[in-house]
């Protein structure tokens, strides 16, 4: 999950950066530069977004997974 987030969201960033440039009328050689170090960095940020999404969601289903298995404890391990 972590790293398709990160894809995603660093192809986002380049496609935003190409019409940025484009837009802006630089030359071709300054828009694909800043592009890919836009895309690098996003995809570095995406991996940390992703990988504490996935954290997120694995808690999630863990909690929902033990009051499932003891309903009589689940008020318990809510208040934690």
């Amino acid at each position: 999950m972590a790293k398709r987030m990160a894809g995603v969201l660093s192809i986002v960033v380049f496609a935003f950066c190409l019409l940025l440039g484009l837009r802006a009328g630089n030359p071709f050689n300054t828009i694909v530069s800043r592009a890919l170090v836009g895309m690098a960095g996003t995809y570095f940020v995406g991996l940390v977004i992703g990988a504490v999404a996935q954290r997120m969601v694995d808690e999630s289903v863990r909690d929902e997974e033990r009051k499932i298995k003891n309903p009589s404890g689940s008020a318990a391990a809510s208040d934690r």
